[in-house]
């Protein structure tokens, strides 16, 4: 069985573990707070008829350790935080966004010098980070599935610089449910940041593509 390690378990966090479940992934999912804090959400989410795998909660060092596949979703300003030893040699799903008002003031974003994906690439350096999930309302990454081949499914979009580890993420977001659109590199995923057209737009994979396109820096 694979497995999903969830460093998050906010609600972008909480339904990517339910979607893996309910795709026969077991999942390990964290916060910041302690795998205490998280067994009525452990609770709900195996008592669901639809969870094929199991799932369980664990400290971040335990969800990185045991991942598969990992992702990290928290604030941007917590990425110092995640532990960067047992994610190498890993990929790891980007989902965070970078909001001055809740994250402070980042200089190189202000600026565009970096994308906040590079920022948690530079922290992971020994991992292949790969951006998704940072554009779809946490609700809809359980509403919004379909099955593969379905007129204008909902799509999602991967950026990463290692190509193996974006084909990886790829055939993991079909699994769940949805199509994917190759954006290109970290540095390129600015084009789907909060602002730009694409983001929180209910796109198929045409769609989305022309709302990258169409997206300006400033």
């Amino acid at each position: 069985m694979t497995t999903l390690g969830l460093i998050g378990a906010g609600h972008i966090g909480s339904a990517l573990a339910q979607t893996a479940l309910d795709a026969g992934w077991d999942v390990v999912i964290s916060n910041s707070r302690g795998p205490e804090t998280l067994a009525d959400l452990v609770s709900e989410l195996a008592s669901r008829p639809s969870a094929g795998g199991a799932v369980r909660a664990g400290t971040a060092a335990e969800a990185a350790a045991a991942a598969d596949l990992a992702v990290v979703t928290i604030p941007l300003r917590a990425i110092g935080q995640v532990p960067a030893e047992p994610l190498a040699g890993k990929v790891v799903i980007d989902t965070n966004n970078y909001y001055p008002q809740r994250d402070g003031q980042v200089a190189e974003l202000d600026e565009g010098r970096m994308t906040s994906s590079e920022l948690l690439q530079q922290h992971l350096s020994r991992s292949s980070v790969v951006k998704a999930f940072n554009h779809i309302a946490a609700t809809q990454i359980v509403s919004a599935r379909s099955a593969p081949g379905t007129e204008h499914r909902r799509a999602i979009v991967v950026a990463g610089d290692d190509e193996a580890a974006k084909q990886r993420v790829a055939a993991f977001i079909d699994a769940i449910g949805f199509d994917v659109v190759d954006l290109g590199s970290l540095a390129d995923s600015w084009r789907i940041e909060p602002g730009t057209p694409g983001y929180g737009a209910e796109d198929d994979a045409e769609q989305l593509r022309a709302h990258l396109a169409a997206a300006s820096r400033g």
